[in-house]
């Protein structure tokens, strides 16, 4: 409890220290044995007076009584006193628990109304500190009038400390959401820091282990070292840094140490993987140079049986079958390398680009092949084709036309079209040498439209029973 401009701190806790050490016993203690000493004295004095006829004057008079009633009145502004100050000092911890945690506005305006209410409690406790060291009550010869004000002076500001109690707390009153938010922020704070500290301990035991293991795992090693400032802000604590702020931190340190732990110990699988790898894609990219060199013969009997629009683009595949494995060979070399040298990110982007390679080319060794069957199967008999092409119009249209009398136009117009471009490809298929591949490529065409339009109706019909 900070003390007003009037009342500084020096005077509230001298007259702390003062009100802590209790009414003054030694000065009644030395009044008491002064009177059991003069008793003897009084007595004799009293009794020659009382014989004589006169009566005795009563000793203890109005203003012992005011004074007592004084004593009484700053007894008990004390006590409230004290508990005001009490209070203030368990809402101030709450109230640094909040800032310390919260930054909503709800508790900002927390924060502006406790403080507020400080200003409230330095006011009546420094008219509690005047009234005190206005009223000397222990000395000698105190008037009963002054007695008197010195007990109203200390019941008002004893009723003004217990109305500011009261006012203190409605506020603590509700507090208790916001307390209760940061309390479960801070006991969120201590088990943070600690998961990160065990995670970035398991990263290190587990790269020391891969380490043991013969591999270097200088990648992982400099990201765990990257973390170790972060491991600094999280010793250095909450107060330093703030409490969101801390867990946030400790959450990432968390995630990555995790990471790094995970990829420490998945790092020797991921070793013999690459190499298992490298010994299937070197086989595969000498299968593939035997197999490239059957790809002239094929494109000879292509050349002999059909025209040349059956078989003009696949004249590059030889060469490019070639130039493609020695391209995947030269990468193979480059990806051996990189393992040998522990350069894991390295070793896998070259052999992604070894499959890719070998797949392109086996894609085109195959077509050649796969080229001279198709065309082999629709010259001895093309109908099976055109009758495949046929259904999937017919049923295309069965579907355009269930439930309605005629058919969309923009689904009639497609299919109709498609019926077309069949009739044409079966008539080009008359004459001494057929273009058996464009009619192959041209009913493919046909069936792949024909299914976008059943595609359309199914998904316009979709929508409109979904409505």
């Amino acid at each position: 409890m900070t003390a007003t401009p009037r009342q500084p701190y020096t005077q509230r806790a001298r007259r702390r220290r003062r009100i802590t050490k209790g009414p003054d016993t030694a000065g009644p203690v030395r009044d008491v044995l002064a009177l059991f000493c003069l008793a003897p004295v009084v007595l004799a004095l009293a009794v020659p007076a009382a014989f004589a006829g006169g009566g005795t004057r009563r000793w203890w008079g109005r203003g012992e009584s005011q004074r007592a009633d004084a004593q009484a009145a700053k007894d008990a502004a004390a006590a409230a006193f004290y508990e005001l100050d009490t209070a203030q000092r368990d809402l101030r911890i709450s109230i640094e628990t909040i800032s310390a945690v919260d930054h909503t506005p709800a508790a900002r305006r927390a924060v502006e109304e406790f403080q507020a209410l400080g200003r409230r409690i330095d006011e009546v406790s420094g008219s509690y500190i005047t009234a005190v060291d206005a009223h000397d009550l222990d000395r000698d010869g105190l008037e009963a009038s002054a007695a008197s004000r010195a007990r109203a002076d200390l019941t008002r500001a004893k009723d003004d400390l217990e109305q500011v109690k009261r006012e203190l707390d409605r506020f603590v009153g509700g507090l208790g959401p916001l307390l209760q938010k940061a309390e479960t922020q801070l006991a969120r704070l201590a088990p943070a820091v600690e998961r990160a500290r065990q995670a970035l301990l398991a990263a290190s035991n587990a790269l020391d282990s891969v380490r043991a293991s013969g591999l270097r795992a200088d990648d992982l090693a400099a990201r765990l070292a990257a973390l170790s400032p972060e491991l600094t802000k999280l010793k250095q604590g909450a107060g330093q840094h703030g409490v969101q702020t801390t867990i946030r931190r400790a959450d990432d340190v968390l995630r990555e140490a995790e990471a790094l732990r995970s990829e420490a110990e998945r790092l020797p699988e991921k070793a013999a993987e690459i190499d298992r790898r490298l010994v299937s894609l070197r086989t595969r990219a000498q299968a593939l140079t035997t197999r490239s060199a059957g790809v002239e013969p094929i494109l000879s009997e292509l050349r002999r049986r059909y025209s040349a629009a059956c078989w003009q683009d696949l004249q590059p595949v030889p060469e490019q079958a070639a130039r493609s494995v020695a391209q995947a060979e030269e990468k193979l070399k480059e990806a051996q390398a990189a393992r040998d040298e522990q350069r894991w990110p390295d070793a896998t982007s070259r052999l992604s680009t070894v499959r890719a390679l070998l797949n392109a080319t086996d894609e085109a060794v195959s077509a050649a092949g796969e080229r001279l069957r198709q065309l082999d199967e629709v010259s001895v008999d093309p109908s099976k084709e055109i009758e495949r092409t046929r259904f999937a119009i017919r049923d295309a249209q069965r579907l355009a036309m269930a439930g309605r009398s005629r058919p969309d136009p923009r689904h009639a117009g497609p299919l109709d079209g498609a019926v077309a471009r069949l009739e044409r490809a079966v008539a080009g298929l008359e004459g001494r040498h057929p273009d058996y591949w464009h009619f192959l490529t041209e009913t493919e065409s046909v069936r792949r439209t024909v299914a976008r339009v059943v595609s359309d109706i199914r998904e316009e019909r979709g929508h409109a029973s979904g409505g």
